[in-house]
Order: structure tokens, then sequence, then C-alpha cells
């Protein structure tokens, strides 16, 4: 699509809509007619009024002055005689705020669109029609649109020609790509449970569902009446509605009537929210069937399926398929709802697994990662936040973060057995590696810089964003973890990669000599990084926690024969901690693993199990209804974490569903034969659970793994798609090398 042909309005729009409109007029029969179109915001395109393409929030977002993506429909059907085509532009994640610390224009001090309608001709012919200064612009029903702050449509406001369009050269700048990623489109549309009043005389409509989208509701009144809704995640301890974990995101939706009967709903903006209040509607009884909430995100196949005998384990499952789907908007995104909304790395890298389980991530990501590829540095570090826009400038380049260069590509294709995704992504991870090991202050350690350490974790004490795990040793057991992650991928692809299995081997050594004495991490660390008051930037720099241990164990950073030790402090830790764990971002994806591994699978489902905080079923059975930021965004008394940083909806932590597929379902892939042609069926049945019926669709075909009790026998049912090899593994140690099928099994 030619870079070119950019118009924007003849005169400032700000924050509101206006329409490119051009009649086409076909001068022979048609063959075939294709739409390409992209904005610096957001655009809709219609034809003859009539919307084109399924997707909403048109082009997405991408790092835009690096890489925008053009769309392209097939509008044959569409067109016929003279067709009129109008494309409304909007600010979006290109123009408007974006991130905590913005106040606008992130990108860009306007938006501004490009089109290209191709005709073909059934004589052979070919005409091609642009955007340019032949096109006119009229203002829209839409005075006010923002990602964060929501929209403001009046029906009343008398629609006005500005004039025709002017080019716009300064667009210029941002590269032309053809769209990678999946459409951003509707799904579930979800009736109110209940409309209530709080104790504050609100009307509020409750959804049932954290989720992410918007509420589309049919009104028919008078000319000018005023409708307005806000959104909530959740109620305070009062019952009344509570948004200030929003922070300075409005998310209000404004319109006004012209007393036409109409369906409302954003058409450049979107919510995350459970709740609605309805702050002004002017009909004085409220008709909960009048409203609907529509999920909105990332068109992607659902591929895994979970059924267990326990209620509250099914809806921690039910609550991180939701999770991801609120999250997997365009990118990975940590929260739907405040002023952030933005692509953490780290988010990303510790549910990669999970998602991959889940649906069929593979575009998804693929658009993601080839923004991480454009943003990399120089000098081969990863931001915090990718696309970074102007938030760039307020992340860190962290281990675990930063390792989404690696753990992503590999995880992608052990699920699928794409060797296509490594060669994409091979020097991104080289990079990365190379980065790990010029930043620190030893060749082979990462030791200083500003990390997020193990996020949120619960060994810090109360509150306390940071856990105590020395970040030096998390970093230096990521950089030993990405670097045996580039050996693997280049062994794959056959690269030749001696001088990382050489470097790989160097900071395994350094580290057990810097960080362990007898098998065992050192108590403390020395200060290695500090602010500007001089005061550590990781005032804990502790070596004995449980995510110290479990990286430890899991990135087989020990010796064999010091697992035994490793894995008997690691259960001491649990017990002295009252049975619980006390891992954040970092060491929660892997602690289960560990345990499993170890043996102790029985002390896996305890805390798989367990209630109180810090728990994964503590947010279920305070009615989540997706994953919480926090172990305990809401306490045991109804009050809230601190409104600076307290989602509802994050998903981090339901990360814990790749082993619940993986041990409890027991599926999971062989490296050596990525993308299920070979794996593992080896569940591990618990009474507590009831049952488990777990299915998973593959690029090899459908992979089931099922078990039952009947009394104390537990019966194993699996189907092994034609075409592949499964090793059973049932406990007791029965195993069996079995081929496409469905098989039967009793202990």
């Amino acid at each position: 699509m030619n870079n070119k042909n950019w118009i924007t309005a003849p005169v400032p729009m700000g924050s509101a809509s206006c329409v490119f409109a051009k009649t086409v007029s076909l001068k022979k029969p048609l063959e075939s007619a294709a739409l390409s179109v992209s904005a610096i915001g957001l655009f809709e395109a219609r034809i003859g009024g009539k919307k084109v393409g399924k997707a909403v929030l048109t082009p997405g977002y991408t790092a835009y002055d690096k890489r925008l993506q053009y769309m392209t429909f097939d509008v044959t059907d569409m067109m016929s005689g003279e067709a009129r085509i109008e494309i409304t532009g909007a600010p979006g994640w290109a123009v408007g705020k974006l991130g905590w610390k913005a106040a606008g224009k992130t990108y860009h001090d306007h938006y501004a669109v490009t089109a290209e309608l191709s005709l073909c001709y059934a004589d052979g012919t070919a005409e091609t029609v642009v955007t340019d200064g032949t096109w006119e612009v009229f203002t829209s029903p839409v005075l006010f649109s923002d990602i964060y702050d929501g929209e403001t449509v009046d029906y009343t406001a008398p629609i006005t020609r500005l004039g025709n369009a002017t080019p716009d050269a300064t667009c210029e700048k941002f590269p032309l790509v053809p769209q990678l990623g999946e459409d951003i489109t509707e799904h579930e549309r979800l009736a109110p449970v209940s409309l209530f009043t709080t104790p504050k005389g609100e009307r509020v409509l409750d959804f049932g569902q954290n989720m992410t989208g918007y509420v589309e509701l049919t009104y028919c009144g008078k000319a000018g009446d005023r409708i307005e809704l806000s959104f909530a995640e959740v109620l305070d301890r009062e019952g009344n509605f509570y948004t200030e974990n929003y922070r300075s995101a409005k998310n209000k939706i404004i319109y006004v009537s012209d007393g036409t009967p109409r369906v409302f709903k954003p058409r450049f903006s979107f919510q995350g929210f459970r709740y609605v209040r309805l702050d002004s509607y002017p009909a004085e009884a409220v008709e909960p069937r009048d409203f609907r909430a529509i999920a909105v995100h990332s068109d992607m196949a659902r591929t895994g399926r979970l059924v267990t005998g326990n209620a509250k384990i099914n809806q921690l499952y039910h609550n991180t398929v939701w999770g991801q789907k609120s999250n997997y908007l365009d990118l990975p995104t940590d929260c739907p709802q405040r002023d952030e909304r933005l692509g953490w790395t780290g988010d990303a890298q510790v549910f990669c697994r999970t998602a991959a389980y889940n649906y069929d991530v593979r575009k998804f990501f693929e658009k993601w990662l080839a923004d991480v590829r454009a943003e990399q540095r120089e000098d081969g570090a990863v931001l915090g936040v990718v696309p970074s826009g102007v938030v760039g400038a307020y992340t860190r380049v962290s281990a675990a973060w930063g390792d989404c260069a690696t753990v992503i590509p590999w995880e992608l294709y052990c699920a699928y057995g794409d060797k296509q995704i490594l060669c994409e992504n091979f020097n991104l991870m080289k990079r990365w590696v190379d980065y790990q090991h010029s930043a620190g202050a030893e060749e082979y350690l990462w030791l200083g810089g500003y990390h997020y350490g193990d996020w949120l974790a619960m060994d810090a004490g109360p509150d306390v964003y940071m856990g105590a795990t020395s970040t030096d040793l998390i970093a230096s057991a990521f950089f030993y973890h990405s670097a045996d992650l580039v050996v693997k991928a280049g062994e794959v692809l056959g690269e030749d990669v001696a001088d990382y299995r050489t470097l790989r081997e160097n900071v395994r050594r350094t580290f057990r000599d810097y960080f362990m004495e007898n098998g065992m991490p050192k108590e403390q660390f020395p200060a290695t990084s500090f602010n500007d008051k001089g005061e550590p930037r990781d005032p804990f720099r502790r070596g004995v926690t449980q995510t110290a241990l479990v990286l430890i164990l899991h990135f087989g950073l020990c010796d064999e024969t010091e697992r035994p030790a490793l894995v008997s402090k690691l259960v001491e830790l649990i017990e002295g901690f009252d049975g619980r764990m006390t891992t954040g971002f970092v060491g929660t994806p892997y602690i289960l693993h560990v345990l499993t591994a170890a043996g102790r699978t029985d002390l896996a489902y305890r805390l798989l199990f367990e209630e109180r905080n810090p728990s994964w079923l503590y947010s279920v059975t305070h009615g989540a209804t997706t994953m919480w930021e926090h172990w305990n965004s809401q306490k045991e008394d109804g009050s809230f974490w601190s409104t600076s940083m307290n989602s509802f909806n994050h998903y981090a932590y339901g990360s814990v569903c790749d082993w619940i597929y993986g041990v409890a379902a027991g599926i999971t892939f062989d490296e050596r034969a990525a993308g299920y042609r070979k794996f593992t069926l080896a569940p591990h049945p618990d009474k507590r659970l009831g049952h488990i019926n777990c299915a998973l669709d593959t690029v090899c075909g459908r992979i089931e793994s099922n078990w039952y009790y009947k009394g104390e026998t537990v019966y194993y049912e699996f189907t092994v798609p034609q075409g592949t090899e499964a090793t059973v593994l049932l406990p007791g140690g029965y195993t069996e090398t079995v081929g496409g099928g469905t098989y039967h099994f009793a202990q």
C-alpha cells in the first residue's frame, strides 16, 4: 500500500471524529474490489452505509513509529453503480492519551487516514482510487472518543461539511505493513444478572462477569435525552460503586438522543468492567433487557478446555480464560480498565504457555513479537512495555520482563512445532542474551540494574510491590535460562551456537560460585544498584526464598545431588508460612511444577486448594470472575490495595493453569518433537479434584485426557491423534508408548 496518500481534516478535530467521504462510480462490470485502509489513530470504513469487515478498533495498536498495520477487505459485493465510501477517523491509541504519565498525542498530534480502493473489471482492466484532496470531510455524531476516558455521541449535533481533505505528508514517516495480527472482534453478549440501587442511591447494572468490551443499549426517547454510563469492576465494602482503581481513566460513555429509536454502542473506545452505573438515564423505568455487555478481544480460536469435579477450581480456570480474553486485545495488556492497558512484557512471558493451551495464539504473538523486535534497542535491551510509546521512559529493562524475547518464541515453537517462529525471532533472542552478558558488573552475572524483581510477592511484608528475593539472583538466573533457550533454538535451526553454549556453562558456574554455598543459596547479597539518594534499589536482597529456590531448581542451576536438600528447604519455607506460597510474578508460574518434579505433587495440590491469602482460590472465594493483580486486591475486611495499582483483571497468576493442563490432566509436549507430534500423558489424579475432562486441539489433532474415581480406583481415558506418539505414564510407574487411538486404563 502506498504511503503517500494520507489525508486529514481541513480543521483541527481534537478528540472529535470526522468522516472522510468519496463517491465512486463503476465504469464497467466489476470482477473484484479490495479496499485497503489504515489510520494514525482508529478508523471505521463503510460503503453505502454498511460497515466494512467485522473488526473493531481498527487497525489496532502497534509501535506506530516503526510499523503501522493496514487492513485489506474484499468489498466486491459492496460495490455497485455508484458507491459512497466513508472512513471515520478517531484518536485511538496513536493520538489519544496513553500511559499513566501521558497527557495525550502519544505518537502524533492529530489523526489521519489513508485508503486505496483497487477495482478489477471483468474486461481485465483495473482502476485504483486513493485518498487525496478530492475527498470531502464531514463532522460526526462522535464528539469525543478516548481509549481511557470513553466516548460522547450526540445525535442532535448537526452534520456539517468541513471542506475537502488536506493531504498530510507528516504521516509518511509511519511505515505501513500488512496486517499481521488477528482482527479485534465482538464475542460474547452478556445480559445483566441484576439491577440494584446502592446505599448511595445509585442505579447499577451487574453483568455478573468482569470483562473487556462495551455496553450496547437500545433506547427510544425524545430528542435531547441524555444517557451517561460509568463503569466499575467491583463494589466497595458498603456495596457502593468503586472506581478509584481506574486512576485517571474516566471510562464515561455519553449519548444524546435525537428521538429516533437506536441501538447505541461505542465505536472508538472500550472499557474494563462488571458493573455499569446509570449516571443519567431519562426513562423512569430501567429495563435490563435493553442492555447487553459485549466482550471484545482478538479473534483467536479456542483450543483447550478443562472441566473438573471441583467447583472452585472450575471457577479459577474460568477466571483465567476470561482474564486472557480481557487482556488479549490486539496485544498482551496488563489490564483493560485503568489508564494503562499496555503490553507488559513480563505478564506476557509468565502466561504464554497457559495462553497457548487455551487459545491458538500464533498470529496474536506473531504480530506482537514483531513490535518487540522493532523496539529492541541497539544494545539488545527489551523494555518492560511493548509498544513503548511515551511510557518507555518510565519502564525498566528488567529480568523476567525482557526475557519475553527468548521464552515466548521457544514456548510457541514447542506448542506449534513451527520453526519459522524461531527463525523470525532468533536474532531477537541472541541480542537479548548479548545484552544480559554486557549489562552486569560481572561478565557472567547480571548484577545491578533496576529490576521489577519477584513482583508482588508476599515475602517482603504486606503491601510491598517488590518481593524479598535478590534481584541480582533473579536476573542472573534468567540470564542462564535465556542463554539455554538460545542454545536450544539454535540447535533446532541448525545454527552454530557454540559460543552461547560456552556462555551458558560459564553463567551457570559463576552463578553457583556467587549465589550458592554448599548446594544452597546464600542468605543475602551486597547491594549493587542504588537510587539517587544512595539507597539500595533492592532493600531485601535475600537468597533463601521460595522464589530463589524455585528458580534454581526449575532452571537447572543446581547439581542433581543438591536437589533433595533444596526441595526440603522449599518445603520448609512453605510450611513456615503456614503452608502457603509467598511467590510473586517470577516464582509463581514454576512452583507447582518444581514440587511435582520433586515427587511432592501432594504439596502442589495443597497449594492449589489453599483458600487463605495468598492463594489462587482466595480471589475465587471472594467472588472474582477474572484473575486479580494482587493476591489480595480486596482484603478480608473489604478494603482495597492502594488505588495507585490495583486491577481486578490481570492474568499473570492464571499461569497456574498450565500446571492443571500439564500435570493434573497430564498433557505435556515433547520439546524434541514439538507441536505435539510426540507428547506425554502423565495425569496426577487427586480426590479433591474429583475428576478431570481435558481436551486440547493441537496442530496434529485433538488430544483428550480424562480421569475419574470409582471408589479407590482411578479410571483413565485418553485420545491420541493419528500420526502422533504419546508416552502414557500413570501413577505407580506404569508406562506405555502408544500411537493414534483411544485408550482406557484403571488403577
